[in-house]
């Protein structure tokens, strides 16, 4: 998907869209942010968690999202059964306290990138261009069942 939108014009990535980030890279960045905060949370608290409100460019964003999506992978490739009824405290952004059990948290983060995914998709078609496939569908059949 980065590489779908690394391909439109910056005024494209960046122009408001009237959606909840207002446009593409916006989206995006709040996703990033989200998956790093939840890392944060679940994984490294040593990591520095993100200011409210800013924002990357696109080279930064795809730099910063691999490298926090091999950290993801690395640690899920460590976890047993047992490690996903751990309950894991935190404290939400406006500083109240939160906790949820490990498997929870996780289907948490990937709920959400995907309510986002599907709105960068949608701006991508308003611009009448056909974004790749992000079904986890496609990423189980190209990435996992290839190893």
């Amino acid at each position: 998907m980065l590489d779908a939108v690394e391909s439109l014009p910056e005024a494209e990535r960046t122009k408001e869209n009237g959606v909840s980030h207002k446009s593409i890279l916006g989206t995006l960045t709040h996703t990033y942010w989200a998956d790093r905060v939840w890392y944060i949370r679940a994984v490294d608290s040593t990591l520095t968690m993100p200011q409210p409100g800013s924002s990357l460019t696109l080279d930064q964003l795809k730099q910063e999202w691999n490298d926090l999506l091999d950290r993801w992978q690395a640690w899920a490739d460590k976890l047993t059964d047992s490690d996903l009824e751990r309950v894991v405290h935190f404290t939400m952004l406006n500083g109240s306290p939160g906790a949820m059990p490990l498997v929870a948290l996780l289907l948490h983060v990937v709920n959400h990138a995907t309510l986002h995914r599907g709105q960068v998709m949608g701006m991508i078609r308003q611009l009448g261009i056909a974004p790749p496939a992000t079904d986890f569908l496609f990423f189980y059949r190209d990435v996992v069942a290839a190893k």
